[in-house]
């Protein structure tokens, strides 16, 4: 019997050797490439330029096919969230945010994560595995047609661009996931493919350094660390992963990065947790941690969640914060709550925890879902406004 390749799955040096098997020439990997890609292509007949006999041996030896979309959720601020099927009871979790000069998809790269931040709703559902390449390019192509047709742009037609930004902040940690998460980057920086500028992709880790240092050399893009603590014993409690890379090791790493970086600055992305990470000692001590790392913070509210017995800090305490940094010179922004209403803002992407880890319950609830769809299972579409 022969194993179906998706295509999602390649990258274009994988496509290229791809078409190679067929008797193909590498011209055609390129104009395979930006069907799927560019034009959003699903069905090879829909490739017009492409030689009836190579349509042949593409229809029967592959396919090209994203996560099935089993909801789609729109928030009152335009923010828009997709839950997606990546089989065995496991759902990942893709947000789309619509700004007024830029569209940022925020993507996952594992299916739950082993990291366990005390802060982070995601990491309670605990690790199910890694997403492979095209379940993580998929989330891209998927949500980019996906946008392009509530814009009237229907597949197999060349539209305007609507997600120019992409932060790998979703589910998992993409440094644990590490071939599947690069291959995924190349597609979107390749220019027959997504063409996104390497400024424009940003990889956020929560400090997996020997990896730090490997995606420099593999494929360097915005860097973006999630720090929370200004010390070992702090950052100790609220990431386990520091007790294996403490601080004075991560910021090493971060600037040993920035020599390859496409910004010449590292991102510290930091969650305000009322009483615990807050208070102006921190941010005192946060100018003495990273004064040799060019940098900049963003804070992030806390969203809470009833497991993580933390509270968000009030606003008067993260803009006082702020300013502590902001006198020394250090350029900070306090992130913008988006998507609450439909828990897809920073941290929540696992919805309902206690629902989320109970495995059998999820498998139940896609069952229903396909015998209920059958053969429009993966075509659901649920907007709530």
């Amino acid at each position: 019997m022969t194993v179906l390749t998706n295509l999602l799955d390649l990258d274009p040096a994988q496509l290229i050797a791809y078409c190679g098997e067929l008797g193909e020439k590498p011209f055609r990997a390129k104009q395979l490439q930006r069907w799927i890609h560019q034009f959003g292509a699903s069905n090879f007949e829909e490739m017009t330029d492409l030689a009836k006999s190579l349509r042949e041996k593409l229809s029967g030896r592959a396919y090209i096919a994203a996560p099935a979309v089993v909801s789609d959720h729109t928030s009152l601020d335009g923010t828009r969230k997709w839950l997606l099927d990546v089989g065995q009871g496991n759902a990942i979790e893709t947000v789309f945010i619509p700004e007024e000069n830029r569209g940022t998809l925020c993507i996952s790269t594992q299916a739950g994560c082993a990291v366990n931040c005390r802060f982070c709703s995601t990491g309670k559902q605990g690790f199910n595995r890694n997403l492979s390449v095209g379940e993580i390019i998929g989330q891209l192509w998927m949500a980019e047609f996906e946008l392009r047709k509530s814009k009237g742009i229907e597949p197999g037609h060349k539209g305007e661009r609507q997600i120019t930004n992409v932060v790998m902040m979703g589910m998992g940690e993409p440094l644990l996931n590490f071939e599947p998460t690069v291959t995924a980057l190349r597609l979107m920086l390749d220019d027959n493919a997504y063409g996104l500028s390497r400024r424009r992709v940003t990889l956020s880790t929560s400090g997996v350094v020997p990896m730090i240092d490997k995606l420099s050399q593999e494929c360097p893009v915005a860097l973006a660390v999630s720090l929370h603590a200004s010390n070992d014993a702090l950052r100790d409690s609220l990431i386990p992963l520091n007790k294996k890379h403490p601080l004075q090791e991560l910021m090493a790493a971060c600037k040993r990065y920035l020599d390859y970086a496409p910004r010449d600055f590292v991102t510290f992305e930091y969650c305000m947790l009322d009483g615990v990470n807050d208070g102006d000692h921190h941010a005192k001590e946060l100018i003495q941690l990273v004064k040799n790392v060019p940098c900049k913070f963003n804070l992030i509210p806390f969203n809470p969640f009833p497991e993580s017995g933390l509270r968000r800090s009030v606003n008067p305490r993260i803009k006082a914060f702020a300013q502590v940094l902001m006198d020394a010179g250090i350029v900070t922004t306090i992130r913008k709550t988006r998507g609450d209403d439909i828990d897809a803002a920073c941290g929540q992407l696992a919805g309902e925890v206690q629902d989320r880890t109970r495995v059998q319950e999820r498998m139940q609830k896609m069952d229903e879902y396909k015998k209920k769809f059958g053969e429009n299972f993966g075509k659901i579409v649920e907007v709530s406004s």
